[in-house]
């Protein structure tokens, strides 16, 4: 009996083996093969085609996971029943991982990003390379790899750059204040609409933006395409500076002019204090005498007065 029981079990095992690592396989391949399907696939959205081979794959791996277990005679409403469990279980451990997938189905369901396009959300920005069912992933300007979750993607503003088809382009520079305004707006303003790539509507225009404290601000407006706006920016940039300069205005730096303003009361202060003589040393005290000499100069007065009474 224990011959025959082991037996039974090691085949049970083996067959347990066998059908995992054949669903493993076939997972893999029916992913791969979902994904090369709809590669060239125009009528699907790029950013599904990911996603729809991961819930293949998963699908695949769920329905081999229950195949192994009835292999071992376990019931199939039991198994239902387990999986129910053990659903409700992690749905409560795994709350975070669960919102991840919830925010990743509803950015595909309203697609405020798709693959390829330049996104801002929150602290994150860069383009969209992959949304998968838990992690968003990006690749920014400089090269770096990013990857979000899709909750973070999704409980943030998303600012998309490359989703409108036109955007608009300033070109800011400032001007001295001696300079004539107008003429600086007129040549702004022909300098932005000579570029072939800005479009002529909307029209582009000019204006005095700010004025600084070394500087007046000029700003000059135009719509480009998305695709042409950062070529376009650079170059309108550097012109802006060299054909300003070339034109006769001048490009100030940053500084500051001091004035320094006396009032009245203030100037007669200044001009008394000038004109007043240098304060004298204290003089000396005289030494003080003795008594003996004192006592003499008291007796010469006193005969003194008495003499003139004697004659009369």
């Amino acid at each position: 009996m224990l011959k025959q029981f082991a037996l039974g079990f090691g085949m049970d095992l083996l067959g347990a083996i066998v059908i995992l690592a054949v669903g493993w396989w076939l997972a893999g391949r029916a992913s791969a093969l979902v994904r090369h399907s709809l590669k060239n696939a125009k009528f699907v959205d790029a950013t599904l085609k990911p996603l729809a081979a991961s819930i293949v794959r998963y699908a695949i791996l769920v329905f081999v996971l229950v195949a192994v277990l009835s292999n071992f005679g376990v019931e199939t409403t039991s198994i239902i029943a387990v999986l129910g469990a053990a659903g409700l279980a992690i749905g409560l451990a795994l709350q975070g991982t669960l919102s991840n997938i919830a925010a990743g189905v509803m950015i595909l369901i309203l697609r405020p990003l798709k693959i390829d396009e330049f996104v801002e959300a929150g602290s994150i920005s860069g383009t969209v390379v992959e949304i998968t069912l838990f992690t968003t992933l990006l690749k920014t300007p400089d090269g770096v790899f990013i990857s979000a979750p899709n909750s973070q993607i999704w409980n943030s503003a998303i600012k998309n750059y490359s989703r409108n088809p036109t955007r608009r382009l300033d070109i800011k520079v400032g001007i001295a204040y001696d300079d004539d305004v107008d003429a600086a707006l007129d040549f702004l303003k022909n300098l932005v609409a000579s570029d072939p790539r800005v479009l002529k509507d909307p029209e582009p225009m000019s204006f005095v933006a700010t004025l600084g404290e070394s500087s007046v601000d000029l700003t000059a407006r135009g719509w480009v395409a998305t695709s042409e706006f950062w070529p376009t920016f650079f170059d309108l940039t550097r012109k802006s500076k060299t054909e300003l300069e070339a034109a006769g205005f001048s490009i100030p730096f940053p500084q500051r002019d001091l004035h320094i303003i006396e009032s009245s009361e203030t100037a007669s202060t200044a001009t008394k204090t000038a004109a007043k003589p240098a304060a004298k040393a204290p003089a000396k005290k005289p030494a003080t005498r003795s008594r003996s000499t004192a006592a003499k100069s008291t007796t010469k007065t006193t005969a003194a007065k008495k003499a003139p009474e004697s004659k009369s």
